[in-house]
């Protein structure tokens, strides 16, 4: 059971780790700094794979830096290009877990955000590359230029998916007044 003040991200590993195992494909759409890139790295161990999207070059630098000096470069295939593409590089039913980071790069240009029109596209992409049972996370920032509408779009999507295909939870924490990110998590049925 989530505690109230759990951060979104801490919830998306937790979940995630519960689905993705040694061998399976991985995807981080918005890879950043690239901290959900190298905990999938982790998860996947040396016969599985992640790819990382990410538009910033910064943002495939940092995340690079990070996955070498871990030791687990070969394990992910780096992408500096939109999460737009996820389906055509990862698969239709391959990839067992997708975590998108939504809002812009933190230490980077707050100017560039993640688009709503992008990211649904992506999200709608990413269902496909699900498999069975496998999971897709989304932490979402409203409370920033473009965010809340990004948000409110993102709950929009995920309450209009077919119940008998995928079953979606939003965790919102319950300790702040303020809006506060908050993850929406989308589990595609086993069939």
């Amino acid at each position: 059971m989530p505690s109230p003040s759990e951060r979104p991200t801490a919830r998306a590993h937790r979940e995630v780790t519960a689905v993705l195992r040694a061998g399976d494909l991985a995807v981080d759409a918005t890879a950043g700094n690239g901290h959900d890139t190298l905990f999938l790295a982790e998860r996947v161990g040396e016969d599985g794979r992640v790819i990382a999207f990410d538009i910033q070059a910064a943002a495939i630098d940092a995340t690079r830096m990070r996955l070498e000096a871990a030791g687990l470069s070969g394990r992910v295939e780096l992408h500096q290009a939109s999460h737009g593409r996820l389906l055509e590089t990862a698969g239709r039913g391959t990839v067992t877990a997708v975590m998108f980071n939504l809002g812009y790069f933190p230490g980077g240009d707050h100017a560039v955000i993640t688009r709503t029109e992008e990211t649904l596209a992506a999200l709608g992409q990413a269902l496909e590359a699900l498999r069975p049972g496998g999971l897709l996370t989304i932490v979402c920032y409203p409370g920033h230029p473009g965010g809340d509408e990004e948000s409110d779009a993102v709950l929009a999507w995920g309450g209009a998916l077919a119940a008998d295909a995928f079953r979606c939870e939003v965790s919102r924490r319950t300790d702040t007044l303020r809006p506060s990110p908050f993850l929406v998590m989308v589990t595609r049925s086993r069939d």
